[in-house]
């Protein structure tokens, strides 16, 4: 190459890194995101300008704007009479102004407590299906577990059930073989959300969801993929904690209207009528409504959610999460909260599966637990449950971690809920859990080693990429 070429093509680079550092200065919210993404295309512009345009950049929300149904689909806001206790009100406004649906009453939500309780009725309700079954999932494994839910979708369609499928592109791949095709093979109807060489722009924006609804009257949702690991009874290599809950009710209505908009996006098929809106069930006695949180609409909506929770906490907030990176909002929540003399316990397991979100996590430790917030390390295996309960009263379940992420990046779903038993049973379960963890305190945090001090620091600046 040539002076003159070596020179327009440097002269190139300069354009192009400046463009990016200019929009990252104008579009980023984040003080810390854009630090961090014009820190990195001044080190590498080239490199780190590219970088910024493939994951930096949200292109998905005008896009998913336009492809969605228009309107609430037959049942979606379906509400009913809702009684809550009064100092709750103020906390319900904030989902009624940011959320999409309305909070309903008569729903029945049951913990189930890895893939041992929560497989076998979801595999039971596949079979039993009459109608139509909608199932969304971020990992769809090619093993045992995932042949048997492969095998139940395949004998439910040739039943005439209209079964739909949705894995995310980049998680139907954490196995050799994807799923997609093996449904696919036998005429399942199944979509990858997002494929990523279709999608290069938007690759960082995964569908993070987990749901499953059975002739629109029965549901599955929480955090819980469909992998052998998960089942604890069953040796593994890569065992996994997790929680998912079975749902019945006027809120099923919800979990379907957030799964036909999600198809309708990947798909543009269109799906509505009775197989999908059936008259719901009324027979429980939770309060609850989906709140569904993404890059798009929904922007930021959980977290706005989960904000109104920590102010409104009087006495007790439980927490576990297997990722921890709060940003300075939250963090401040956190120990306004203690401050106030909230009960603050988060629960966060001992040995996480992505290392670099570990020592991220612990880089924040001391400004959790300076203000009286506790912090418990849950022992192996790997938990992966998601929970935020307030006052023993409020429970959050979903997808949804607390990690930018989770926040900013991903499709989520969670459910809002309002009944004492469904927090009883929750504080149970959290107690538990935190009975058998390590607690770890400010000054075992402040005696660590200084290079490990200094690691988990450089962790915490790769945060706005992780």
């Amino acid at each position: 190459m040539g002076q003159p070429a070596f020179g327009l093509l440097a002269f190139a680079v300069l354009v192009f890194a400046t463009i990016s550092a200019g929009h990252a200065l104008l579009y980023k919210r984040d003080t810390r995101a854009v630090i961090a993404w014009v820190g990195l295309i001044i080190l590498v512009p080239l490199a780190g300008a590219i970088l910024y345009w493939l994951l930096g950049v949200n292109r998905v929300r005008r896009r998913a704007a336009s492809l969605r149904r228009r309107g609430p689909a037959p049942g979606a806001g379906l509400q009913s009479a809702v009684s809550l206790p009064e100092h709750f009100t103020p906390l319900a406004r904030v989902g009624d102004q940011v959320g999409p649906f309305p909070l309903c009453s008569h729903n029945s939500i049951e913990p189930l407590e890895n893939g041992d309780e929560a497989f076998p009725p979801m595999l039971d309700a596949i079979a039993d299906a009459q109608t139509s079954i909608a199932l969304a999932t971020y990992i769809f494994d090619n093993d045992e577990v995932g042949r048997r839910f492969a095998e139940a979708l395949i004998a439910a369609h040739k039943r005439g059930v209209r079964v739909r499928v949705l894995i995310d592109a980049v998680g139907q791949h954490y196995s050799w073989r994807s799923m997609i095709g093996r449904l696919r093979a036998r005429g399942v109807p199944a979509a990858a959300f997002m494929p990523v060489l279709r999608n290069m722009v938007a690759f960082n924006l995964r569908n993070h969801r987990k749901l499953l609804i059975v002739d629109g009257r029965l549901a599955f949702t929480g955090g819980m993929n469909i992998r052998a690991g998960n089942v604890l009874a069953t040796p593994s290599r890569h065992p996994v904690r997790d929680l998912q809950f079975r749902v019945r009710g006027p809120v099923v209505a919800q979990l379907v209207e957030i799964f036909i908009n999600d198809w309708a996006f990947v798909t543009q098929e269109t799906l509505g009528g009775n197989d999908w809106f059936p008259p719901p069930d009324t027979k429980g006695t939770v309060v609850a409504r989906a709140i569904p949180d993404g890059p798009d609409e929904h922007f930021e909506v959980l977290k706005m959610v989960m904000l109104g929770a920590l102010a409104q906490a009087r006495h007790s907030l439980s927490i576990a999460t297997p990722y921890f990176l709060p940003d300075a909002a939250l963090i401040s929540a956190l120990n306004t909260a203690a401050l106030r003399g909230v009960s603050v316990q988060i629960l966060l397991p001992e040995q996480n599966n992505l290392k670099l979100v570990q020592w991220a996590s612990q880089a924040l430790y001391w400004q959790i637990l300076q203000r009286g917030c506790r912090i418990w390390h849950s022992p192996p295996p790997f938990d992966h449950s998601k929970l935020l309960l307030v006052d023993d009263e409020w429970v959050l379940v979903g997808s949804t971690n607390w990690d930018p992420r989770s926040l900013r990046l991903n499709f989520e779903l969670n459910l809002e809920c309002y009944d004492v038993a469904l927090a009883a049973a929750m504080k149970t379960w959290f107690e538990r859990r935190r009975s058998q963890s390590r607690e770890i305190t400010k000054p075992q945090m402040d005696n660590q080693r200084l290079p490990r001090r200094l690691r988990n620091g450089v962790a915490r600046l790769l945060t706005p990429y992780l």
